[in-house]
């Protein structure tokens, strides 16, 4: 029987070291970045670089709640990147690379907004968390050389430390 699978969406700046984590995480069966959260429609890599499109580059998961529940993929997402850090992450610096959280139910919502609210609470960052968390709305894939990126290049950048990922 496959396992009913379901989509998270995140942006925390580029997406080649994004992506390369969450690939790693058992239960999740597939990513693919791309751009969202922004209103252009059909935009590209070419046009969300400039800034002015309102995409951020980010990261579609699919994943089996089984195996990996959402809580723990946000878990990640607060370990993979600064989301004090606004509108930039390592050497990349626009709002294209700002940290979000796109939920698609209602229940993604709420645990965004409790995850972000405890994670305040804990003062584990002295700065505040600017991390935005919206409705996912459409996803433009990226191109295809952007895909699996740092399997295809490994000496790639990549702000996030990737050995943090469990196998």
């Amino acid at each position: 029987m496959t396992p009913k699978l379901e989509k998270a969406t995140f942006a925390a700046g580029c997406f080649w070291g994004v992506e390369a984590y969450f690939k790693r995480l058992k239960g999740v069966k597939s990513t693919t970045v791309g751009y969202t959260g922004g209103w252009l429609p059909d935009v590209n890599y070419q046009l969300v670089r400039t800034g002015k499109t309102g995409h951020a580059e980010s990261v579609k998961i699919e994943f089996d709640p089984k195996v990996i529940t959402y809580k723990k993929l946000l878990d990640h997402f607060w370990k993979v990147h600064d989301p004090t850090s606004l509108n930039k992450q390592g050497n990349d610096r626009g709002t294209q690379y700002r940290s979000a959280i796109f939920v698609h139910t209602v229940e993604q919502e709420r645990a965004a907004l409790k995850a972000k609210e405890n994670l305040e609470r804990s003062k584990r960052f002295k700065k505040k968390i600017v991390t935005e968390i919206a409705r996912a709305g459409k996803f433009y894939p990226a191109e295809e050389y952007h895909q699996d990126y740092l399997d295809k290049n490994p000496g790639g950048y990549c702000h996030v430390d990737l050995s943090g990922a469990d196998k």
